[in-house]
C-alpha cells in the first residue's frame, strides 16, 4: 500500500467527435431513455453489464482503440448525435404541470435514492420512491431539487452462505466513476459546508447528480479535514447504533439546508420524505430568527408554512427515536440558539404530557415543524391519523390533519420495452407524456390478445434465462458440487405460470405464508400439465435476525426435491433485478398483515408490464382492488392472534391458486391463448395505468401540498415576516384565553320522530372570556351513533354568530337536517379560526358540548 503524494482525477480521453458522450452520461436521464442505454450497451455489452449499467465506468474501461475506432462509424455517430439531440431536446421541453413558479424552488430532502442500479446508495422502496419522485419532477419541469447523502459503502451487497444464512458485503464506491461530479467554489475547490457537534465542526463536501432537469445534492463527509469517526457519517445506509444514526440524521437535515445556502438556493417549500430530515426545521428557523429579527414562535409559524412532511411508516416500531440523552449531547447548543428551553425542546418531537424519558421521535419532530402533512395511500392515511391521534387531543381520528397521496412508479423507468412498443402502437405516444390521461388506458382494449400475449411469454422466457444464470452463479459460490451447478440450467420452465415475490425481508410481509402447508403448496405447483413456479428476492436489515431466519427458512423447504425446481431465491435484489421480475412474472404475490404496508409499488409496476396483482388488501392494493383486474387474499380483517390469522389467509392463498389463479392462466384457446387471462391483463392495465403513476402523484403533490405551502409561505414572510408576527401574536393570545371558553347551553328543535326532510334549529350560547367571535368557529356535528354511545358517521355544519345575548354571552345558530334516519345524536364544538391557518384542528384546541 502507498499512501499518494498528491491526487488528482483522471478522465477517459474520448475524441472530440465523442464528446457529447461523456455529457450523456453525466445525466441520470439516460436511465430512463432505452435508446441511450442502448448507446452505451452498443460501446460494450460485457463492459456495461459488468459496470453494473454504469455508462461513467463504461467510458473509463473501454480500451482506446475501441473509441478512435467509433469515431469512423457512422452508425455509432449517427446513434450518439440523435440520442444526444433528444436529451437536448428534453432538457428544453415544456413543463407539463399546472404547479409552482419557477422561482419557487421545492427541496426535496430523503435518507436515499434509488436512480439506478449504477448508484447502490438506497435500501428499497423508500429510495426507490425518491427517486422516481425525482424523474418524474424533471419530466414535468417542477422545480425541484433533491437532498441527500452520497455513501462510500452504501447499501450492502447480499449472498448466501451453504445453510442459507444472508451474508452481507459492503463493497466501496468509486463515486470518480459514478454519474456524479463535485460541486466547486469560485478557484476550483470542493464546495463545503460544516455542522458542530460536541468539541467539533463536521465537514461535508456536495456533489450533485443530475437527474434530467432535476439537480440531487449528495453531502459526503469521507474527507480529510473530518475526524475518522465522522468520515463514517456517509460510510453506510441505515448502519451503526442510535449515536451514529442521529449524527446521520443532523448532518442531512442541518447539513441539507446549509448546502443549499452554500449553493445559492433558496428553497420556498421543504418537504421531508420520512422523518429522517427533520432537523432541518431547525436550521430554517435559526435563519428566518436571524434573517428577520422574529423569535422562536414567531418563525416556527413563518417555516412550518413553507414545510411539508410524508410519512410513510405504518407501526411505530418503524420510527426513528432518540433517547433524551442524545438530543442533550448533540443539540443542547441548539436549544440557547434557538431561545428555547429543554422542556419545550423535547416536546417538539414527544406527545403531550410525556415522561421525562420518553423518547425524542422524528415523526413527531416532522409534525410539529409542518403544516402539511401526508400518508402514501388511502388506507395508510387513516392509519397515521389513528396513530397520531394523540398528537391532537379531543380531535376525531377522522379529522387529524394528515392526509394522502397514494404512490406512484415513474412509468418510463419502469414499463418493458416490449410493452412500450405495444402501448405506443395501440395507445399513442402520448401515453408516456401523459400517462395519468384515463381514456388513453381504454385503448388498451385494442390490443390484439395473441400480440399482447407473446410479448409477455417473451418476457418470462428472458425471466427464466437471467435466474437460470443467477442460480448458477449462486450455487458456484456456496460451493455447490458440478452435479448441483448443472442442474440450475434445468431450473424454472419459461411456459409455466410464474410467481413473483420480491421487496424487503420483513416479518410482517410474510413471505413464507404461502409456506404454510407444504404438502399442499407441493401439489399446486407440480401438477404435470398446469406447472406453477415461484422466484423470490429480497434482503433482510443486517441487523433484523428474525428476518435472515425467514430467508434461511425458505432456502432450507425449496431444497425438497419436489419443489427445488419449481422455487428459487435470487440474490442481491437491486433495481435491475426487480425490472426482470416486474416485467417478466404472471403474479405478483404481496401478503402483509392488514395496515402494515403504507403503500407499496412493486406491484404497481408488475401491472403495468401486464402481471396481475395478488394480495392482501393492504396498501395501495386496498384502493386499485376489484375483482375484474385481480385478486385479494381476505377481506382487509385484522386479527388479534396473528398465526391464526396466518393460517386463515394462507388457505385463502391456497383457494385462490387452486380455483381461480391456475385454471384462468391454462385455459387455453385453439391458438393457445388464454383469452380470459389476456382480458384480465388489459383490464388491469387500464385501470392501474392512468391511476398509480407518479405524474398523477405529481401533480397532487403540487395542487394538495406544494402550491398552498407556497402561497401560504410568501404570504407569511412578506414584509419581514410581519404577518408570520401577527398569527403567532394570535396564536398565543388563543392559547392562553382557550381556558375561559365555555359552553353556556346548547338547544335544538330536534324531537324524536323527526324526518330526514325536517329542518331542525341548533343555537349555542358562549362564554369566550378574553377571546371574541373572530377568534372561533362554531359548529353542529350530527350524525348516525354507534354501538359503543359514540357519534359513527357525522356531518359537520357552521354554525353563524348571531350576536350577543343581555347576559354577556355569545349565540350561535343554525338550521340543518339529519342526513339519515335511525338513532341519530348531535353534538357542538368550537375550534380557533384565523384565515392565515392551515389547519382549524391544532393540538389541545378543540371545545366539545
Amino acid at each position: 500500500m502507498l499512501r499518494p503524494f498528491r491526487t488528482l482525477h483522471i478522465v477517459p480521453s474520448l475524441p472530440e467527435r465523442l464528446g457529447p458522450l461523456y455529457e450523456i452520461a453525466h445525466n441520470v436521464w439516460w436511465s430512463w431513455n432505452r435508446d441511450a442505454v442502448d448507446l452505451f450497451r452498443r460501446l460494450d455489452a460485457d463492459l456495461f453489464d459488468a459496470t453494473r449499467h454504469n455508462p461513467v465506468e463504461t467510458l473509463g474501461r473501454v480500451p482506446q482503440e475501441r473509441l478512435d475506432d467509433l469515431v469512423d462509424d457512422e452508425g455509432f455517430i449517427s446513434h450518439m448525435d440523435r440520442v444526444y439531440a433528444e436529451m437536448q431536446d428534453y432538457m428544453e421541453g415544456a413543463p407539463s404541470l399546472t404547479g409552482p413558479e419557477s422561482q419557487d424552488v421545492i427541496a426535496y430532502f430523503s435518507m436515499e435514492y434509488g436512480l439506478t442500479e449504477a448508484m447502490p446508495i438506497y435500501s428499497g422502496g423508500l429510495g426507490v420512491l425518491s427517486g422516481d419522485h425525482l424523474k418524474t419532477a424533471s419530466d414535468m419541469r417542477m422545480p425541484l431539487v433533491g437532498i441527500g447523502m452520497l455513501y462510500q459503502e452504501g447499501y450492502f451487497r447480499q449472498y448466501l452462505n451453504a445453510d442459507g444464512w444472508q451474508q452481507e458485503t459492503y463493497p466501496t464506491n468509486d463515486f470518480h466513476n459514478m454519474p456524479i461530479q463535485l460541486e466547486r467554489d469560485e478557484v476550483g475547490q470542493p464546495l463545503t459546508i460544516s455542522v458542530s457537534y460536541p468539541g467539533r465542526e463536521v465537514h461535508a463536501q456536495i456533489w450533485c447528480v443530475q437527474v434530467g432537469r432535476v439537480p440531487l445534492y449528495m453531502l459526503d463527509a469521507n474527507i480529510e479535514s473530518n475526524q475518522p469517526e465522522d468520515r463514517q457519517l456517509t460510510s453506510k445506509l441505515y448502519s451503526g447504533d442510535r449515536d451514529m444514526r442521529i449524527r446521520q440524521e443532523i448532518l442531512l437535515g442541518i447539513g441539507g439546508m446549509r448546502a443549499l445556502e452554500a449553493l445559492g438556493i433558496e428553497p420556498t417549500v421543504c418537504h421531508m420524505n420520512e422523518g429522517h430530515s427533520a432537523f432541518l426545521g431547525l436550521e430554517r428557523i435559526r435563519r428566518a430568527m436571524q434573517r428577520h429579527g422574529l423569535s422562536f414562535d414567531e418563525a416556527l409559524v413563518l417555516t412550518s408554512a413553507g414545510t411539508v412532511f410524508t410519512t410513510h411508516t405504518s407501526v411505530p416500531a418503524g420510527i426513528d427515536l432518540f433517547a433524551p440523552h442524545l438530543i442533550d449531547r448533540y443539540l443542547s447548543d441548539w436549544m440557547h440558539t434557538l431561545g428555547i428551553d429543554r422542556e419545550r425542546f423535547l416536546a417538539l418531537g414527544r406527545p403531550p404530557n410525556a415522561p421525562a424519558e420518553e423518547p425524542f421521535s422524528m415523526a413527531v419532530l416532522a409534525l410539529s415543524l409542518s403544516s402539511r402533512s401526508n400518508g402514501v395511500s388511502e388506507l395508510h392515511g387513516q392509519v397515521a391519523r389513528e396513530m397520531w391521534q394523540g398528537l391532537w387531543p379531543g380531535t376525531p381520528a377522522n379529522e387529524v390533519p394528515i392526509g394522502s397521496i397514494t404512490n406512484g412508479i415513474h412509468h418510463r423507468t419502469w414499463v418493458s420495452l416490449d410493452m412500450d412498443n405495444l402501448l405506443l402502437r395501440y395507445l399513442g405516444p402520448r401515453w408516456q407524456s401523459n400517462p395519468s390521461d384515463t381514456e388513453l388506458w381504454k385503448r388498451a382494449e385494442r390490443i390484439p390478445d395473441e400480440e399482447l400475449w407473446h410479448a409477455h411469454e417473451r418476457r418470462r422466457e428472458r425471466l427464466v434465462s437471467m435466474a437460470r444464470r443467477e442460480m448458477v452463479n449462486q450455487l458456484t459460490r456456496r460451493g455447490a458440487s458440478q452435479s448441483q451447478v448443472a442442474q440450475a440450467w434445468d431450473f424454472l420452465d419459461p411456459k409455466a405460470l410464474t410467481i413473483g415475490f420480491a421487496r424487503r425481508f420483513a416479518t410482517y410481509k410474510r413471505a413464507l405464508l404461502l409456506f404454510h402447508d407444504l404438502e399442499r403448496l407441493t401439489r399446486i405447483l407440480n401438477q404435470a400439465d398446469r406447472p406453477v413456479q415461484i422466484l423470490f428476492a429480497g434482503k433482510a436489515h443486517p441487523e433484523d435476525i428474525p428476518a435472515k431466519e425467514l430467508i434461511r427458512s425458505l432456502i432450507h423447504a425449496v431444497r425438497r426435491e419436489d419443489l427445488r425446481h419449481r422455487i428459487v431465491f435470487l440474490e442481491d435484489y437491486d433495481m435491475a433485478l426487480a425490472r426482470y421480475l416486474v416485467q417478466g412474472v404472471d403474479v405478483w404475490l404481496n401478503t402483509p398483515r392488514h395496515g402494515q404496508e403504507a403503500s407499496g409499488t412493486s406491484g404497481m409496476k408488475a401491472c403495468m408490464n401486464g402481471a396481475i396483482h395478488l394480495s392482501t388488501l393492504d396498501g395501495w392494493w386496498h384502493e386499485a382492488y376489484s375483482p375484474e383486474i385481480g385478486w385479494r387474499i381476505g377481506q382487509g380483517e385484522t386479527y388479534a392472534d396473528d398465526a391464526y390469522g396466518d393460517e386463515v389467509e394462507a388457505h385463502l392463498l391456497y383457494d385462490l391458486l387452486e380455483k381461480d389463479v391456475v385454471p384462468l392462466f391454462y385455459d387455453r384457446g385453439n391458438n393457445t391463448v388464454p383469452h380470459g387471462w389476456v382480458a384480465m391483463i388489459k383490464r388491469s392495465m387500464a385501470s392501474v395505468g392512468p391511476r398509480f403513476n407518479n405524474q398523477r402523484m405529481l401533480q397532487e403533490y403540487s395542487d394538495l401540498l406544494y402550491v398552498p405551502s407556497v402561497k401560504r409561505y410568501l404570504r407569511l414572510a412578506a414584509e419581514g415576516g410581519q404577518a408570520a408576527r401577527e398569527l403567532s401574536q394570535w396564536l398565543q393570545r388563543v392559547r392562553e384565553g382557550w381556558s375561559q371558553i365555555h359552553l353556556a347551553n346548547v338547544e335544538s328543535s330536534a324531537q324524536d320522530g323527526a324526518t330526514v326532510r325536517d329542518e331542525i334549529e341548533f343555537t349555542a350560547h358562549l362564554a369566550l372570556g378574553p377571546l371574541s367571535a373572530e377568534d372561533v368557529m362554531v359548529q353542529v356535528c350530527l350524525g348516525t351513533m354507534g354501538p359503543t354511545g359514540q357519534i359513527m358517521s357525522y356531518d359537520t355544519i357552521a354554525m353563524e354568530h348571531q350576536g350577543q345575548t343581555e347576559d354577556g354571552l355569545v349565540r350561535y345558530g343554525v338550521r340543518g337536517r339529519f342526513g339519515r334516519s335511525g338513532l341519530s345524536g348531535y353534538t357542538v364544538r368550537v375550534l380557533p379560526s384565523h384565515s392565515d391557518l392551515a389547519t382549524a384542528h391544532l393540538p389541545g384546541l378543540v371545545l366539545w358540548a
